[in-house]
C-alpha cells in the first residue's frame, strides 16, 4: 500500500504538470466541444494502458537497444502530428448538428489514440517509472504491471476530463465573438505542431 501512495503521488505530480496530452484534450474541447475533448482523452487513456503493457513485455528496452527503431517511430509520429495540423487549418466549419457525429467521435478516439501511441517518450516514461514500484516480491510481475496501467489510466482520465470541461466551458463564454473560429482552429493547429516539434527536438 505504500508503495501504492507513492506511485499516485507520483502520477498526480505528473498529470497537474503541462504536457503534450493535456494540451491536445484542451485544445480540442475549446475548439470542438467537451464531447469531443474528451473522446480524445478516452484514446489517450487506451493508449497509456498499451505503453504500460509494452513496458511491460520489454518493447521500451528494445527500443533503447535500437536507436533506430525509437527515432522511426518518433519521426512517423511527428509526421501524423503536422498531417493532423495541416487538416485542422484547412477543414471548414462544420454546422453543430452535423450528420457526421458519430465519426467526428471515431475519429476523435483515434486521434487521442494515436497521438499518444506514437509518442516513444511516453513508452520510455513508463518503462522509467513502472519498475520502481513492481518487484516479484509482491507476486507475478504481469499482474502488477496491469494493476498499474489500471491506475495510471483512471488518474489520467480524471485529469483529462477535468482538463476538458474547463477548457469547454472557458471556450463556451468566448463562443459568441467573431474571431472565436479562427482562433479555436488556430488553437488546435498550433498544438498539433508544438507536439511535433517536442517530439523531434524535445
Amino acid at each position: 500500500m505504500s508503495a501504492l501512495s507513492l506511485y499516485l503521488a507520483a502520477l498526480v505530480a505528473v498529470y497537474v504538470l503541462p504536457g503534450p496530452d493535456m494540451a491536445l484534450v484542451m485544445a480540442t474541447s475549446a475548439s470542438r466541444g467537451v464531447g469531443t475533448g474528451l473522446l480524445t482523452a478516452l484514446g489517450i487513456a487506451a493508449a497509456r494502458f498499451l505503453h504500460v503493457m509494452m513496458s511491460g513485455l520489454g518493447l521500451a528496452a528494445l527500443m533503447s537497444a535500437h536507436p533506430l527503431l525509437f527515432d522511426t517511430v518518433r519521426w512517423i509520429g511527428a509526421g501524423y502530428l503536422l498531417w493532423l495540423a495541416w487538416k485542422v487549418i484547412r477543414a471548414k466549419p462544420a454546422p453543430e448538428d452535423s450528420p457526421q457525429a458519430t465519426e467526428s467521435g471515431r475519429a476523435a478516439i483515434a486521434r487521442g489514440f494515436l497521438t499518444n501511441l506514437l509518442n516513444p517518450k511516453a513508452l520510455m516514461f513508463c518503462a522509467l517509472l513502472l519498475p520502481q514500484f513492481v518487484s516479484p516480491t509482491y507476486g507475478a510481475v504481469p499482474p502488477q504491471f496491469a494493476l498499474l496501467a489500471a491506475i495510471l489510466v483512471a488518474v489520467g482520465l480524471c485529469f483529462d476530463t477535468a482538463y476538458a470541461f474547463a477548457a469547454g466551458g472557458l471556450a463556451r463564454r468566448l463562443k459568441g465573438r467573431r474571431p472565436m473560429v479562427k482562433l479555436q482552429k488556430g488553437l488546435l493547429g498550433g498544438v498539433f505542431v508544438a507536439m511535433a516539434g517536442r517530439l523531434v527536438f524535445g
